[in-house]
């Protein structure tokens, strides 16, 4: 047997780690893409993870290709640190890159995200990547991929206020909770990934970039710092977060942040909490300020 089948049959040499630098650079350069063109998606070459569909590999290559060893990460699923999603994707990175974990969203320089934004403010110098399961605002409006890109290049949004306003004639308002659309810099419009309407004016003029990559669909898209990001709305239908009167936080009283429903051991929701455990952990503590207040308005 010759050295050659040998090689072959024995595999490919070891490599460096789960994400080569050629990788890397070809994802910041696409980053660096979406900056300079707020809420445009910008096609990468995305590559397999070692992780499951839907566990946010679009991602877990952004995250890979920013961080370094004197990073400090941070990891949250649905605003928890200690979510499964969250301990294994933050345990992957730190292992592959020997970076710093985080649970403070204040000292953390990268935060990935999976359906929230910190309640935190974040501050100039700090990157938010949020994964995205759908990138194309569009979907559920035109199929063919070619008048989807038709449509963004001409700005041609039309059908999107119509869906909006069939939305508000048949149900009163309009019902879009997760993803809610939203127009970039004045020009594209972007979801802004399945994070709650709650924190979507968060996104607006943010002092920090904000990347959001979507594996699958092989598109990259970001917010550059203090860039307009307006939730489509009607004059006479102003936007609205969620709201449920009278809740509150169980653990630190809070009215204020996003709460969520917290189930009873008999499967029942009773009580709520908020879905930031590090800003609830830290307003238990007197140590975090009052959030931006979002806008109110409809009862959840």
């Amino acid at each position: 047997m010759n050295d050659q089948l040998t090689a072959r049959l024995a595999g490919p040499p070891p490599q460096p780690g789960i994400f080569d630098e050629l990788s890397k650079r070809e994802i910041r350069r696409a980053m660096l893409s979406g900056i300079a063109i707020p809420g445009y998606q910008v096609p990468f070459g995305s590559r397999e993870m070692p992780v499951a569909r839907g566990w946010g590999s679009g991602g877990l290559q952004a995250t890979l290709s920013l961080v370094g060893e004197d990073s400090r990460l941070k990891v949250i699923d649905q605003g928890e640190d200690a979510g499964v999603n969250a301990s294994n994707l933050r345990r992957l990175v730190v292992s592959h890159v020997g970076c710093e974990e985080e649970t403070d969203t204040r000292h953390a320089d990268i935060i990935q995200s999976r359906h929230r934004i910190p309640e935190q403010p974040l501050r100039d110098g700090q990157v938010l990547v949020l994964q995205v399961p759908g990138a194309e605002p569009l979907a559920g409006i035109v199929r063919d991929m070619d008048e989807q890109r038709r449509m963004h290049a001409e700005a041609d949004y039309a059908k999107m206020w119509v869906r909006l306003y069939e939305d508000v004639v048949h149900n009163g308002l309009i019902t879009a909770a997760a993803g809610y659309p939203v127009l970039v810099g004045g020009r594209y419009i972007m979801t802004p990934s399945p994070i709650p309407r709650w924190d979507v004016p968060k996104l607006d003029r943010s002092e920090a970039i904000t990347v959001l990559s979507a594996g699958r669909e092989k598109r990259i898209f970001a917010v550059p710092p203090h860039t307009s990001v307006v939730p489509l709305t009607f004059e006479d239908r102003p936007f609205e977060v969620e709201h449920t009167p009278g809740a509150a936080c169980r653990l630190c009283g809070s009215a204020d942040t996003y709460i969520v429903q917290e189930p009873a051991a008999d499967g029942r929701f009773t009580t709520w909490v908020c879905s930031d455990t590090d800003f609830c952990r830290r307003r238990r503590t007197g140590d975090a300020p009052a959030p931006a207040q979002p806008v109110q308005g409809e009862t959840a």
